[in-house]
Protein backbone atom coordinates (compact mmCIF):
# COMPACT_ATOMS: atom_id res chain seq x y z
CA UNK A 1 0.00 0.00 0.00
CA UNK A 2 1.62 3.08 -0.78
CA UNK A 3 1.15 6.67 0.61
CA UNK A 4 1.87 9.78 -1.61
CA UNK A 5 2.35 13.13 0.64
CA UNK A 6 0.59 15.80 -0.42
CA UNK A 7 0.93 19.28 1.37
CA UNK A 8 -1.89 19.54 3.90
CA UNK A 9 -4.68 21.86 3.56
CA UNK A 10 -8.22 22.16 5.09
CA UNK A 11 -9.21 20.17 1.62
CA UNK A 12 -6.48 18.26 0.71
CA UNK A 13 -6.00 15.12 2.29
CA UNK A 14 -2.11 14.52 3.90
CA UNK A 15 -1.51 10.78 2.64
CA UNK A 16 -3.29 9.10 -0.43
CA UNK A 17 -3.46 5.46 0.81
CA UNK A 18 -3.89 3.15 -2.38
CA UNK A 19 -4.56 -0.87 -1.26
CA UNK A 20 -6.73 -3.08 -3.31
CA UNK A 21 -9.53 -3.27 -1.06
CA UNK A 22 -10.51 -1.12 1.82
CA UNK A 23 -13.06 -2.60 4.30
CA UNK A 24 -14.96 0.08 6.00
CA UNK A 25 -15.10 -1.88 9.36
CA UNK A 26 -13.09 -3.78 11.87
CA UNK A 27 -16.26 -6.01 13.61
CA UNK A 28 -16.28 -10.09 13.23
CA UNK A 29 -17.55 -9.50 9.06
CA UNK A 30 -14.89 -7.14 8.51
CA UNK A 31 -12.26 -8.70 10.28
CA UNK A 32 -13.32 -12.04 8.44
CA UNK A 33 -13.13 -10.48 4.93
CA UNK A 34 -9.76 -9.33 5.69
CA UNK A 35 -8.34 -12.50 6.81
CA UNK A 36 -9.51 -14.39 3.84
CA UNK A 37 -8.85 -11.63 1.30
CA UNK A 38 -4.67 -10.62 2.53
CA UNK A 39 -2.34 -12.59 1.13
CA UNK A 40 -4.97 -13.72 -1.93
CA UNK A 41 -4.22 -10.18 -3.74
CA UNK A 42 -1.04 -8.67 -5.34
CA UNK A 43 -2.17 -5.45 -3.19
CA UNK A 44 -2.91 -4.30 0.24
CA UNK A 45 -6.35 -5.00 2.20
CA UNK A 46 -6.80 -2.34 4.66
CA UNK A 47 -9.19 -2.11 7.42
CA UNK A 48 -10.61 1.22 8.78
CA UNK A 49 -11.89 1.10 12.11
CA UNK A 50 -13.48 4.13 13.93
CA UNK A 51 -12.63 3.09 17.49
CA UNK A 52 -8.99 1.97 19.10
CA UNK A 53 -9.48 -1.56 18.78
CA UNK A 54 -10.87 -3.50 16.49
CA UNK A 55 -13.38 -6.37 16.77
CA UNK A 56 -16.82 -4.73 16.91
CA UNK A 57 -19.38 -5.42 19.81
CA UNK A 58 -17.87 -8.81 20.96
CA UNK A 59 -15.03 -6.43 22.45
CA UNK A 60 -17.28 -5.87 25.38
CA UNK A 61 -19.76 -8.68 25.32
CA UNK A 62 -17.62 -10.28 28.14
CA UNK A 63 -19.52 -13.74 28.54
CA UNK A 64 -19.51 -17.08 26.51
CA UNK A 65 -21.71 -17.14 23.11
CA UNK A 66 -19.22 -16.71 20.32
CA UNK A 67 -17.73 -18.99 17.68
CA UNK A 68 -19.56 -21.87 17.01
CA UNK A 69 -20.31 -21.39 13.48
CA UNK A 70 -17.33 -19.93 12.19
CA UNK A 71 -14.62 -20.97 14.28
CA UNK A 72 -15.99 -23.97 15.65
CA UNK A 73 -15.47 -22.93 19.67
CA UNK A 74 -17.06 -21.69 22.01
CA UNK A 75 -15.43 -18.67 23.66
CA UNK A 76 -16.31 -14.93 25.48
CA UNK A 77 -16.98 -12.46 23.30
CA UNK A 78 -13.28 -10.75 23.93
CA UNK A 79 -11.48 -13.56 23.01
CA UNK A 80 -13.11 -14.44 19.91
CA UNK A 81 -12.65 -10.77 18.60
CA UNK A 82 -8.97 -11.32 19.40
CA UNK A 83 -9.08 -14.29 17.69
CA UNK A 84 -10.22 -13.02 14.58
CA UNK A 85 -8.17 -9.57 14.88
CA UNK A 86 -5.00 -11.98 14.84
CA UNK A 87 -6.89 -14.05 11.79
CA UNK A 88 -6.69 -10.68 9.66
CA UNK A 89 -3.13 -9.67 11.05
CA UNK A 90 -1.55 -12.55 10.42
CA UNK A 91 -3.17 -13.00 6.58
CA UNK A 92 -1.52 -9.51 5.95
CA UNK A 93 -4.37 -7.20 6.17
CA UNK A 94 -3.54 -3.63 7.71
CA UNK A 95 -5.90 -2.36 10.26
CA UNK A 96 -6.03 1.44 11.04
CA UNK A 97 -7.72 1.64 13.96
CA UNK A 98 -9.70 5.62 15.00
CA UNK A 99 -10.28 5.92 11.75
CA UNK A 100 -13.36 7.34 9.87
CA UNK A 101 -14.84 7.31 7.09
CA UNK A 102 -16.49 10.58 6.81
CA UNK A 103 -17.26 10.62 2.68
CA UNK A 104 -16.83 9.58 -0.76
CA UNK A 105 -14.11 10.98 -3.30
CA UNK A 106 -15.30 8.94 -6.01
CA UNK A 107 -16.98 6.03 -6.87
CA UNK A 108 -14.52 3.65 -4.89
CA UNK A 109 -12.36 6.37 -3.17
CA UNK A 110 -13.25 7.47 0.98
CA UNK A 111 -12.15 10.13 2.95
CA UNK A 112 -10.68 9.48 6.17
CA UNK A 113 -9.93 11.60 9.32
CA UNK A 114 -7.02 9.80 11.71
CA UNK A 115 -4.95 10.51 14.25
CA UNK A 116 -2.49 10.83 11.10
CA UNK A 117 -4.20 13.20 9.64
CA UNK A 118 -6.74 13.54 6.60
CA UNK A 119 -6.93 10.97 4.44
CA UNK A 120 -7.53 9.66 1.18
CA UNK A 121 -8.47 6.27 0.74
CA UNK A 122 -8.47 4.90 -3.35
CA UNK A 123 -9.20 1.23 -3.68
CA UNK A 124 -9.92 -1.20 -6.51
CA UNK A 125 -13.05 -2.34 -4.22
CA UNK A 126 -14.74 -1.26 -0.89
CA UNK A 127 -16.47 -3.70 1.10
CA UNK A 128 -18.83 -2.12 3.66
CA UNK A 129 -18.61 -3.52 7.16
CA UNK A 130 -20.31 -1.50 8.81
CA UNK A 131 -22.16 -2.95 11.21
CA UNK A 132 -25.27 -1.83 12.86
CA UNK A 133 -26.44 -0.16 16.13
CA UNK A 134 -28.99 -0.06 19.02
CA UNK A 135 -31.92 3.00 18.39
CA UNK A 136 -31.48 5.46 21.75
CA UNK A 137 -34.03 6.75 23.61
CA UNK A 138 -34.97 9.80 21.81
CA UNK A 139 -35.58 7.76 18.42
CA UNK A 140 -37.81 5.37 20.21
CA UNK A 141 -40.21 8.14 21.24
CA UNK A 142 -40.07 7.57 25.29
CA UNK A 143 -41.40 10.88 27.21
CA UNK A 144 -40.62 11.47 30.45
CA UNK A 145 -37.76 13.12 32.30
CA UNK A 146 -34.18 13.58 31.44
CA UNK A 147 -32.20 11.58 33.66
CA UNK A 148 -29.07 9.51 34.15
CA UNK A 149 -28.61 5.77 34.08
CA UNK A 150 -30.18 5.33 30.82
CA UNK A 151 -28.72 3.09 28.66
CA UNK A 152 -28.13 0.71 25.45
CA UNK A 153 -27.02 -2.41 25.16
CA UNK A 154 -23.26 -1.68 23.73
CA UNK A 155 -23.25 1.53 25.83
CA UNK A 156 -23.96 -0.50 29.18
CA UNK A 157 -21.24 -2.97 28.08
CA UNK A 158 -18.85 -0.01 26.93
CA UNK A 159 -19.05 1.45 30.20
CA UNK A 160 -18.65 -1.88 32.53
CA UNK A 161 -16.58 -4.01 30.69
CA UNK A 162 -14.11 -1.72 28.80
CA UNK A 163 -14.24 1.66 31.31
CA UNK A 164 -15.14 -0.97 34.22
CA UNK A 165 -17.17 1.60 35.33
CA UNK A 166 -20.49 1.47 37.71
CA UNK A 167 -24.30 1.50 37.08
CA UNK A 168 -27.04 1.56 38.98
CA UNK A 169 -28.26 -1.36 41.84
CA UNK A 170 -31.96 -2.29 40.07
CA UNK A 171 -32.81 -1.83 36.26
CA UNK A 172 -35.22 -2.43 34.00
CA UNK A 173 -34.26 -3.69 30.17
CA UNK A 174 -36.70 -2.98 27.44
CA UNK A 175 -37.16 -5.62 25.35
CA UNK A 176 -36.95 -9.55 25.35
CA UNK A 177 -34.22 -11.00 22.46
CA UNK A 178 -31.06 -12.59 22.63
CA UNK A 179 -28.69 -9.31 22.99
CA UNK A 180 -31.62 -8.11 26.36
CA UNK A 181 -30.02 -11.26 28.07
CA UNK A 182 -26.31 -10.05 27.00
CA UNK A 183 -27.43 -6.54 29.00
CA UNK A 184 -28.61 -8.48 31.42
CA UNK A 185 -25.41 -10.81 32.24
CA UNK A 186 -23.54 -7.63 32.25
CA UNK A 187 -25.76 -6.11 34.70
CA UNK A 188 -24.91 -8.83 36.83
CA UNK A 189 -21.78 -8.55 36.31
CA UNK A 190 -21.81 -5.06 37.82
CA UNK A 191 -23.71 -5.73 40.52
CA UNK A 192 -26.98 -4.64 39.26
CA UNK A 193 -29.92 -6.65 39.69
CA UNK A 194 -32.72 -7.08 36.66
CA UNK A 195 -35.84 -6.57 38.44
CA UNK A 196 -38.04 -6.99 35.00
CA UNK A 197 -37.83 -7.14 31.20
CA UNK A 198 -40.74 -5.97 29.03
CA UNK A 199 -41.55 -6.52 25.52
CA UNK A 200 -44.59 -5.66 23.20
CA UNK A 201 -44.71 -9.17 22.05
CA UNK A 202 -46.66 -11.75 23.61
CA UNK A 203 -43.55 -13.86 24.41
CA UNK A 204 -40.29 -13.46 24.69
CA UNK A 205 -38.30 -12.63 21.49
CA UNK A 206 -35.34 -14.99 22.83
CA UNK A 207 -34.75 -18.72 22.06
CA UNK A 208 -36.34 -20.72 24.81
CA UNK A 209 -32.30 -21.82 25.49
CA UNK A 210 -31.73 -18.95 26.93
CA UNK A 211 -35.05 -17.43 28.00
CA UNK A 212 -36.50 -20.19 30.06
CA UNK A 213 -32.81 -20.76 32.27
CA UNK A 214 -32.25 -17.04 32.31
CA UNK A 215 -35.67 -16.85 34.14
CA UNK A 216 -34.75 -19.28 36.67
CA UNK A 217 -31.13 -18.39 37.30
CA UNK A 218 -31.99 -14.41 37.43
CA UNK A 219 -35.06 -14.38 38.78
CA UNK A 220 -36.16 -11.90 35.90
CA UNK A 221 -39.55 -11.24 35.07
CA UNK A 222 -40.31 -11.12 31.63
CA UNK A 223 -43.08 -8.68 31.25
CA UNK A 224 -44.96 -9.09 27.62
CA UNK A 225 -47.19 -6.98 25.51
CA UNK A 226 -45.81 -4.17 27.44
CA UNK A 227 -44.33 -1.30 26.88
CA UNK A 228 -42.38 1.70 28.74
CA UNK A 229 -44.62 5.03 28.38
CA UNK A 230 -42.79 7.06 30.80
CA UNK A 231 -39.53 7.78 32.81
CA UNK A 232 -39.26 9.63 35.90
CA UNK A 233 -36.33 10.77 38.03
CA UNK A 234 -33.73 13.60 38.38
CA UNK A 235 -31.32 14.00 38.27
CA UNK A 236 -31.17 9.55 38.53
CA UNK A 237 -34.10 7.69 37.29
CA UNK A 238 -35.89 6.80 40.28
CA UNK A 239 -38.66 4.29 38.10
CA UNK A 240 -40.36 3.30 34.63
CA UNK A 241 -44.15 3.92 34.02
CA UNK A 242 -45.27 0.35 32.02
CA UNK A 243 -48.52 -0.28 30.51
CA UNK A 244 -50.13 -3.17 29.23
CA UNK A 245 -50.68 -3.05 25.82
CA UNK A 246 -54.12 -5.07 25.72
CA UNK A 247 -55.89 -3.82 28.95
CA UNK A 248 -54.04 -0.07 28.83
CA UNK A 249 -53.40 -0.96 32.60
CA UNK A 250 -50.10 0.83 33.78
CA UNK A 251 -47.96 0.61 36.81
CA UNK A 252 -44.55 2.28 38.06
CA UNK A 253 -41.51 0.02 38.81
CA UNK A 254 -39.08 1.23 40.86
CA UNK A 255 -35.42 1.57 39.06
CA UNK A 256 -32.11 3.29 38.96
CA UNK A 257 -31.20 1.91 35.80
CA UNK A 258 -32.78 1.56 31.87
CA UNK A 259 -31.74 -0.39 29.58
CA UNK A 260 -32.52 -0.59 26.08
CA UNK A 261 -32.37 -3.22 23.90
CA UNK A 262 -32.53 -4.38 19.98
CA UNK A 263 -34.21 -2.04 17.79
CA UNK A 264 -31.67 -2.31 15.71
CA UNK A 265 -30.53 0.25 12.90
CA UNK A 266 -27.78 -0.32 10.58
CA UNK A 267 -24.69 2.02 10.40
CA UNK A 268 -25.76 2.93 6.79
CA UNK A 269 -24.29 6.53 6.59
CA UNK A 270 -21.76 5.72 3.96
CA UNK A 271 -24.00 3.81 2.03
CA UNK A 272 -26.41 7.11 2.01
CA UNK A 273 -23.80 9.07 1.13
CA UNK A 274 -22.78 6.97 -1.84
CA UNK A 275 -26.64 7.32 -2.88
CA UNK A 276 -26.64 3.36 -2.72
CA UNK A 277 -30.47 1.78 -2.80
CA UNK A 278 -31.38 0.76 0.71
CA UNK A 279 -33.83 -1.28 1.40
CA UNK A 280 -37.40 0.52 2.84
CA UNK A 281 -37.68 -2.72 5.83
CA UNK A 282 -34.13 -3.13 7.19
CA UNK A 283 -32.61 0.43 6.10
CA UNK A 284 -29.57 -1.81 5.20
CA UNK A 285 -27.95 -1.06 1.28
CA UNK A 286 -29.51 -3.31 -1.23
CA UNK A 287 -27.48 -5.93 -2.41
CA UNK A 288 -27.54 -9.01 -4.59
CA UNK A 289 -26.29 -12.63 -3.64
CA UNK A 290 -23.43 -12.21 -4.21
CA UNK A 291 -23.41 -9.09 -1.90
CA UNK A 292 -22.37 -6.44 -4.54
CA UNK A 293 -24.42 -3.37 -3.86
CA UNK A 294 -25.51 -1.52 -7.47
CA UNK A 295 -22.27 0.65 -7.34
CA UNK A 296 -20.02 -1.57 -9.42
CA UNK A 297 -16.89 -2.69 -7.25
CA UNK A 298 -18.27 -1.83 -3.54
CA UNK A 299 -19.46 -5.01 -1.88
CA UNK A 300 -21.89 -4.47 1.59
CA UNK A 301 -21.69 -7.76 4.51
CA UNK A 302 -22.46 -8.32 7.58
CA UNK A 303 -24.96 -6.73 10.31
CA UNK A 304 -25.43 -3.67 8.07
CA UNK A 305 -27.58 -5.76 5.72
CA UNK A 306 -29.63 -8.00 8.25
CA UNK A 307 -29.69 -6.17 11.73
CA UNK A 308 -29.28 -7.59 13.80
CA UNK A 309 -27.54 -11.52 13.77
CA UNK A 310 -24.90 -13.03 15.63
CA UNK A 311 -21.39 -12.25 15.28
CA UNK A 312 -20.79 -15.77 13.86
CA UNK A 313 -23.28 -15.50 11.19
CA UNK A 314 -21.88 -11.55 10.47
CA UNK A 315 -18.65 -12.98 10.08
CA UNK A 316 -19.66 -16.01 7.27
CA UNK A 317 -21.06 -12.88 5.49
CA UNK A 318 -17.47 -11.76 5.40
CA UNK A 319 -15.73 -15.13 4.32
CA UNK A 320 -18.21 -15.32 1.92
CA UNK A 321 -17.56 -11.67 0.28
CA UNK A 322 -13.69 -12.95 -0.40
CA UNK A 323 -14.53 -14.80 -3.53
CA UNK A 324 -16.95 -11.84 -5.13
CA UNK A 325 -14.47 -9.09 -4.54
CA UNK A 326 -11.71 -11.20 -6.13
CA UNK A 327 -14.15 -11.88 -8.78
CA UNK A 328 -15.00 -8.11 -9.38
CA UNK A 329 -11.16 -7.29 -9.37
CA UNK A 330 -10.03 -10.17 -12.13
CA UNK A 331 -12.34 -8.43 -14.13
CA UNK A 332 -16.04 -10.64 -13.94
CA UNK A 333 -19.75 -8.81 -13.81
CA UNK A 334 -23.03 -9.46 -13.06
CA UNK A 335 -25.43 -10.10 -15.63
CA UNK A 336 -27.62 -7.24 -16.49
CA UNK A 337 -30.91 -8.39 -15.67
CA UNK A 338 -32.16 -8.41 -11.88
CA UNK A 339 -35.05 -9.22 -9.53
CA UNK A 340 -36.29 -7.63 -7.14
CA UNK A 341 -37.02 -9.50 -3.40
CA UNK A 342 -40.10 -7.72 -1.41
CA UNK A 343 -41.09 -9.14 2.17
CA UNK A 344 -44.46 -9.37 2.20
CA UNK A 345 -46.05 -9.07 5.85
CA UNK A 346 -45.58 -10.28 8.65
CA UNK A 347 -41.97 -10.01 7.50
CA UNK A 348 -40.83 -6.46 6.98
CA UNK A 349 -37.16 -7.39 5.34
CA UNK A 350 -35.38 -10.13 3.47
CA UNK A 351 -32.05 -10.38 2.28
CA UNK A 352 -30.20 -9.99 -0.02
CA UNK A 353 -32.85 -8.17 -1.43
CA UNK A 354 -31.51 -8.85 -5.20
CA UNK A 355 -31.91 -11.85 -7.41
CA UNK A 356 -29.81 -11.78 -10.80
CA UNK A 357 -29.26 -14.69 -13.24
CA UNK A 358 -26.26 -16.88 -13.06
CA UNK A 359 -25.08 -15.74 -9.55
CA UNK A 360 -24.31 -18.21 -6.76
CA UNK A 361 -26.57 -19.04 -4.10
CA UNK A 362 -26.67 -15.91 -0.75
CA UNK A 363 -23.99 -16.91 1.75
CA UNK A 364 -24.82 -20.41 3.87
CA UNK A 365 -26.89 -20.89 1.06
CA UNK A 366 -29.93 -18.71 3.32
CA UNK A 367 -32.55 -16.08 2.05
CA UNK A 368 -32.61 -13.93 6.23
CA UNK A 369 -35.92 -12.35 6.80
CA UNK A 370 -37.32 -10.04 9.76
CA UNK A 371 -40.73 -10.96 11.07
CA UNK A 372 -43.12 -8.95 13.02
CA UNK A 373 -45.15 -11.84 14.10
CA UNK A 374 -44.58 -15.30 15.75
CA UNK A 375 -45.61 -18.15 13.67
CA UNK A 376 -45.02 -21.49 14.76
CA UNK A 377 -44.84 -23.27 11.66
CA UNK A 378 -44.37 -21.20 8.98
CA UNK A 379 -44.77 -21.81 5.44
CA UNK A 380 -42.99 -19.62 3.15
CA UNK A 381 -44.96 -18.49 -0.08
CA UNK A 382 -42.76 -16.80 -2.94
CA UNK A 383 -45.14 -14.96 -5.68
CA UNK A 384 -43.59 -13.79 -8.66
CA UNK A 385 -45.70 -12.13 -11.86
CA UNK A 386 -48.96 -13.08 -10.20
CA UNK A 387 -47.88 -17.13 -9.72
CA UNK A 388 -47.03 -19.01 -6.80
CA UNK A 389 -42.88 -20.28 -7.69
CA UNK A 390 -42.32 -22.04 -4.62
CA UNK A 391 -43.91 -22.74 -1.44
CA UNK A 392 -41.85 -24.21 1.56
CA UNK A 393 -42.12 -25.51 4.75
CA UNK A 394 -39.70 -24.24 7.45
CA UNK A 395 -39.23 -26.68 10.81
CA UNK A 396 -38.16 -23.81 12.91
CA UNK A 397 -40.78 -20.97 14.09
CA UNK A 398 -40.18 -17.51 12.50
CA UNK A 399 -40.12 -15.50 15.40
CA UNK A 400 -39.62 -11.28 16.21
CA UNK A 401 -36.11 -10.39 17.53
CA UNK A 402 -34.37 -12.88 15.56
CA UNK A 403 -33.82 -13.70 11.87
CA UNK A 404 -35.50 -16.34 10.61
CA UNK A 405 -33.36 -17.95 7.90
CA UNK A 406 -35.18 -19.61 4.49
CA UNK A 407 -33.35 -22.13 2.69
CA UNK A 408 -32.07 -20.44 -0.81
CA UNK A 409 -33.37 -23.15 -2.76
CA UNK A 410 -36.84 -21.87 -2.62
CA UNK A 411 -35.54 -19.17 -5.35
CA UNK A 412 -34.67 -22.09 -7.81
CA UNK A 413 -38.06 -21.20 -9.88
CA UNK A 414 -37.52 -17.48 -9.86
CA UNK A 415 -37.83 -16.23 -13.24
CA UNK A 416 -34.29 -14.00 -13.18
CA UNK A 417 -36.02 -11.71 -16.18
CA UNK A 418 -39.52 -11.93 -14.75
CA UNK A 419 -41.33 -9.11 -11.80
CA UNK A 420 -40.57 -8.28 -8.86
CA UNK A 421 -41.01 -11.14 -6.43
CA UNK A 422 -42.47 -11.26 -2.93
CA UNK A 423 -41.31 -13.36 0.06
CA UNK A 424 -44.74 -13.63 2.36
CA UNK A 425 -46.39 -16.70 4.48
CA UNK A 426 -48.53 -19.52 2.82
CA UNK A 427 -52.29 -18.15 5.31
Amino acid sequence: MSATPTTPSSTEPSSVLTPDVVIVGAGPAGLRAASELAGQLPGQVLVLEREREAGGIPRHSDHPGYGMRDLGRFVTGPKYARLLREKAQDAGATILTEAMATDWAGPRSLMVTSPQGRLRVDARSVVLATGARERPRAARSIPGDRAHGIYTTGTLQNVVHLKHGTVGKRAVVVGAELVSWSAVLTLKHAGCETALMTTSYPQSESYWLFHRPGRMVFGTQVATRTRVTRIIGRPRVQAVEIEHLDTGRRRLVECDTVVLTGDWIPDNELARAAGLPLDPGSLGPLVDTALRTDRPGVFAIGNALHPVDTADIAALDGAAVAEHVRGYLDGRRPAPDSVRLQAEAPFRWVAPGILRAGDPAPPRKRLLLWTDEHVAAPRVVLVQDGRVVARKRVPWPAAPGRVFRVPSDVLDHVDPRGGTVTVGLDR
